[in-house]
């Protein structure tokens, strides 16, 4: 089990096979002499949500190379919900201005849906009222645009997603 802590309230992250890990057989180690052997990957489900690809990629170049993760990709924000309802979205890495639906209508959306997701905002709108909107929607965090791993590190490791 996973917990993470923001503004006093334990977010609560259970490892279910099929939500949260996946499992991989290493070919490399399937020979005749040890046909039976395996390993499995316990990758963290994440979501980047942005319309534009070019953000999706330097959001992903920003991660952490060893952090382990199953990276899914969303275009809008309906996107970004199917990934979620299918259990792919542990964390999700959510942009506000996106076409059909917004990231205020997620972050909506994901509250009425009981929020178990850990979200983290990246937005060029680095207006105070946005900030405080996202949060009082249930996001733990900002990062304004463009991303950089300096700016991801803290927050990953001050929630406990990344040691």
């Amino acid at each position: 089990m996973r917990y993470a802590l923001f503004g006093g309230f334990a977010i609560f992250f259970e490892v279910f096979p099929k939500v949260i890990a996946r499992a991989a057989v290493n070919p490399s180690k399937r020979t005749p002499s040890n046909a039976h052997s395996f390993s499995i990957s316990m990758s963290l489900p994440i979501v980047i949500a942005d319309d534009s690809l070019l953000a999706r990629k330097v959001l992903t170049k920003a991660l952490p190379e060893d952090w382990d993760v199953a990276i899914s990709y969303a275009s809008n924000g309906h996107e970004a919900l199917a990934h979620y309802r299918a259990g792919r979205a542990a964390v999700m890495f959510l942009d506000l201005t996106m076409p059909d639906m917004t990231g205020f209508q997620v972050l909506e959306a994901l509250q009425h849906e009981d929020l178990n997701t850990f979200v983290i905002v990246v937005s060029a709108d680095i207006q105070p009222r946005a900030r405080e909107r996202v949060q009082a929607l249930g996001a733990a965090a900002f990062v304004a645009k463009p991303v950089t791993q300096e700016a991801l590190l803290p927050i990953l490791k001050e929630y406990g997603l990344y040691a």
